[in-house]
C-alpha cells in the first residue's frame, strides 16, 4: 500500500513549552513509577517514548503504577495484576472488588461544579459535586424500589444532558448494567439495541435540542417502552418542558424528578473488578448492533490513563467535547469526573445556523481547559469563515480531535484561529476499546496529519500482508498485548465466536482493529482509513482516508468520499463523491482543480475514474462515513441486504447509491 507522505519526515508542527512538559501529571507519574515501581529506562520524565516502552514491555508494573498511583480504591485486593495474557479471554486483576462510581464521585469538590449543563442557546446550570452525589443517592435507591439488582440492565433514550450522567452513575452505584442511545435513533433502532438486554428500567426524555429545533419525543418514548416487554417501570425526564400524555398501556411511569429529589444514603455496590459496568453498540449498519460489554475496573483504569496522563486532566479543569450519548466518547467524557475535572454536557447541534460558533463561546465563558471535537467540525469552521479567537480562549490548553483522520490543514487553522499554543491532541481509537490507540500527551511533540504517538499500555503495531511488523509502512493496525478495555464479551455471544472472530480471527492471539497506519521512525502514527474499504487499484492499496485529507481542504468541496468497486466484468471503478459548497457547481475546471490536488497532495494513483456531485453523503449516527456500504451498494447489492436505514443520519441518500449501483451493474451485465 503506497502511502503520499513524503520521507524525510518534516519538522514538529508543534513542541511543548518544556517547563509545561516538566509539570504535567505524565511527567510526574513518571517520576513516580521510576521511583516507586522501577520503571526501567525512565531517565528523563518528559521522555515519553521511554515511558511508553516500559509501559508496553512490563505490562503488569505499568497497570500496577496506574492503579497506585491514582489510589484504586478497592474493597478487596487483587492477587496479581494480570493472571493471564492471552487475546482474547486476558484476566486482569483477580480478587479486586471495586466500584466505577465510587471514583467518579469521590474526588469531586462539594461546592465546586461537578456538571455543566450547556445547549445550543448558550444557556446552562451547574451541579455541584454535593448535589451530584445526593441526586445519585436518589436515583440509586429509586431504581432499587422499582426492582432493579445487581447485573440487572437500566437504559437510556436520552440526549447529551446531566440526566444521562446521573442515571448511569446511579446504575453502576447498584452493580446493574447501563446503557443509552441518543434520541435521534427512531423506536425500533433504540429496541434493536436495548431489546437484547432485556432491561428492567428505561429513562427517557421528552424530547431534545438541535439546531433552533425542538425535537418532541414523546411518542417515540412511548413507543420504545412498549418494544421492552421486561420493563417494569419507564421514568420520564422532563427536559424540555413537554407535558407527558397520562394513562396509555406502557406500564408504571416515574416521573424523574420523584426519581432525584428523595434525600438518601449513596450505598455503593463493591463489584469484582470485570463486572459489566455498560454495553456500548457498534453501529449496526448491517444486522442487529453487536452489544459490547466493558467491565468496571478496565473502564476505570483505561480512563484514569487517558484523562489523567494523556489529556492531563485533574480538578479544576473543564472539558467540553461535543458528542452524543450513544458515541464513545460520551463514555469518555463522563470518566472526567474521575479525575476530579468539571464535565460539560452539551444538547443541540454542533453548528446551530442562529449562532455557528456557540460551542465557542461556550468554552470562553466556561473557561473550558480542553475542547474537544471531530475533524468536520475544525473543516467547517475554516470554511465557514468562524473566528473563535473573537473569544477570550486563553483557558483552552488542548483542542482534542477524533472520530476521523484529521487533515493536515486543520493544524495550522486551529493554530492562527484558536491559539498559538493550544496542543492539537488528534486521536484514534474505538468503541470497541472505549478508548484510544494513540494519540498525544503534554511531553509529545505533534506533526501536522499525525497522531503523536501509541498510547501508555497499548502495544501497537502495524502488520504487513505477512503478518510482519513495519515501520514507515503502512500496514494493519493490530495491538499485540492485551489492555484491561478490551471487551469483556459480546452480548448473546454465549461461546465467544462473535468476539474473536471480529478482533482474532487474522491473527490469533492478536487484535486486529480495521485501520491502515504507518508508525513512523520518529514515533508517531499515520491513520489511512479503514483496511475493509481499501482501495486496491491494480494490485497496489491506497487509504481513502489520504484522498479525503487532500480534497477536504479545497475551499469549494465540503465533504468527499472515494470508493473503490470490483465490478462483475473483472473491472476496477474508483469514484470520488464530493459535495460542493453552497453556490458552487461540480464543472469541468473543478474537477481538474480536485485531480491536480490529489496527483500533487497524494499521488497519481490516487487520482479517481470519476468525479461526481452529491448532495450530501451518508454516515452513522456517529458521523462517520458509510464507506463500505456504500460500496456493497456500488457493487449492485441490494439496499436492504447492505445496512438498517434506521442507523443512517440521511436514510434518502442510500437510494441514490442503490439506483447507481444498479444502473452500472446492469450495464455491465448487458456488455458482457
Amino acid at each position: 500500500m503506497t502511502s503520499p507522505h513524503p520521507t524525510p519526515y518534516p519538522e514538529p508542527f508543534f513542541t511543548p513549552d518544556p517547563k509545561t512538559a516538566a509539570h504535567s501529571r505524565i511527567a510526574d507519574f513518571a517520576r513516580w513509577a521510576a521511583r516507586h515501581q522501577g520503571a526501567e529506562g525512565i531517565q528523563d520524565p518528559t521522555d515519553y517514548q521511554a515511558l511508553h516502552c516500559w509501559s508496553v514491555t512490563d505490562l503488569e508494573g505499568f497497570w500496577a503504577a496506574v492503579w497506585e498511583y491514582f489510589d484504586i480504591d478497592a474493597t478487596t485486593p487483587y492477587e496479581r495484576v494480570l493472571a493471564e495474557e492471552t487475546m482474547p479471554g486476558a484476566r486482569w486483576f483477580p480478587g479486586a472488588t471495586l466500584n466505577y462510581a465510587h471514583h467518579a464521585l469521590r474526588n469531586l469538590q462539594p461546592d465546586a461544579p461537578a456538571i455543566t449543563a450547556l445547549d445550543e442557546t448558550g444557556s446552562g446550570y451547574e451541579i455541584t459535586g454535593r448535589e451530584l452525589r445526593s441526586q445519585v443517592a436518589s436515583v440509586a435507591a429509586s431504581l432499587r424500589d422499582l426492582g432493579v439488582e445487581q447485573g440487572d440492565r437500566v437504559v437510556g433514550y436520552l440526549p447529551n444532558t446531566p440526566h444521562a450522567v446521573i442515571a448511569f452513575l446511579a446504575t453502576a452505584s447498584l452493580g446493574a448494567v447501563w446503557s443509552v442511545c441518543g434520541q435521534d435513533y427512531a423506536p425500533k433502532a433504540a429496541a434493536d439495541r436495548f431489546a437484547q438486554l432485556e432491561p428492567t428500567v428505561l429513562i427517557t426524555a421528552d424530547g431534545y435540542l438541535f439546531n433552533g429545533a425542538t425535537h418532541d419525543r414523546r411518542a417515540a418514548s412511548l413507543e420504545l417502552a412498549a418494544a421492552l416487554p421486561t420493563l417494569k417501570a419507564t421514568v420520564l425526564v422532563d427536559h424540555v418542558g413537554l407535558v407527558w400524555p397520562e394513562g396509555g398501556d406502557s406500564g408504571l411511569r416515574v416521573p424523574w424528578e420523584d426519581a432525584v429529589s428523595r434525600v438518601e444514603y449513596l450505598t455503593i455496590a463493591p463489584v469484582p473488578f470485570d463486572h459489566p459496568l455498560w454495553v456500548v453498540f457498534s453501529s449496526g449498519t448491517t444486522g442487529l448492533p453487536k452489544g459490547i460489554v466493558h467491565g468496571h475496573g478496565g473502564v476505570l483504569l483505561e480512563h484514569l490513563k487517558t484523562l489523567g496522563l494523556h489529556t492531563d486532566l485533574g480538578t479544576g479543569d473543564r472539558l467540553l467535547w461535543f458528542t452524543t450519548t450513544h458515541w464513545m466518547m460520551w463514555n469518555l467524557v463522563v470518566s472526567t469526573l474521575l479525575t476530579g475535572a468539571t464535565t460539560c454536557t452539551y444538547d443541540g447541534s454542533p453548528v446551530p445556523q442562529a449562532r455557528p460558533d456557540v460551542l465557542w463561546e461556550l468554552a470562553a465563558r466556561h473557561k473550558v481547559t480542553v475542547f474537544g471535537t471531530s475533524p468536520q467540525y475544525l473543516l467547517t469552521m475554516a470554511k465557514l469563515g468562524i473566528e473563535p479567537s473573537v473569544h477570550d480562549l486563553s483557558a483552552i490548553r488542548v483542542v482534542g480531535c477524533t472520530g476521523s483522520a484529521l487533515p493536515a490543514s486543520a493544524y495550522p487553522w486551529v493554530r492562527d484561529h484558536v491559539g498559538a499554543g493550544v496542543q492539537l491532541a488528534s486521536t484514534s481509537g474505538g468503541t470497541d476499546i472505549v478508548s484510544g490507540f494513540a494519540g498525544s500527551a503534554s511531553t509529545t511533540p505533534v506533526w501536522a496529519g499525525e497522531l503523536s504517538a501509541p498510547s501508555l499500555g497499548v502495544a501497537l503495531a502495524a502488520y504487513d500482508a505477512t503478518g510482519t511488523p513495519v515501520i514507515d509502512q503502512v500496514g494493519e493496525l493490530v495491538v499485540t498485548r492485551p489492555m484491561p478495555s478490551m471487551p469483556l464479551y459480546f452480548w448473546n455471544d454465549p461461546d465467544g465466536s462473535r468476539y474473536r472472530d471480529a478482533y482474532f480471527g487474522a491473527y490469533p492471539g492478536v487484535w486486529r482493529h480495521g485501520d491502515w497506519i504507518t508508525l513512523t521512525s520518529h514515533g508517531s502514527v499515520i491513520v489511512h482509513g479503514r483496511s475493509d474499504a481499501t482501495l486496491n487499484r491494480n494490485g497496489v492499496r491506497l487509504g481513502s482516508a489520504d484522498i479525503h485529507d487532500v480534497v477536504e481542504r479545497l475551499p469549494e468541496i465540503t465533504e468527499a468520499l472515494v470508493i473503490g468497486a470490483e465490478e462483475p466484468d473483472g473491472g476496477y471503478w474508483m469514484p470520488l463523491f464530493v459535495v460542493p459548497a453552497d453556490g458552487v457547481a461540480l464543472d469541468d475546471s473543478l474537477r481538474v482543480r480536485i485531480r491536480d490536488a490529489i496527483r500533487t497532495g497524494a499521488s497519481p494513483r490516487h487520482v479517481p475514474d470519476e468525479i461526481l456531485a452529491v448532495r450530501a453523503l451518508p454516515h452513522t449516527k456517529t458521523g462517520k462515513k458509510l464507506e463500505v456500504p456504500v460500496k456493497r451498494l456500488l457493487q449492485g447489492a441490494p439496499a436492504e441486504q447492505v445496512l438498517n436505514p434506521e442507523t443512517v443520519d440521511n436514510p434518502d441518500l442510500i437510494a441514490y447509491f442503490a439506483r447507481l449501483g444498479a444502473e452500472r451493474n446492469k450495464r455491465s451485465a448487458h456488455d458482457t
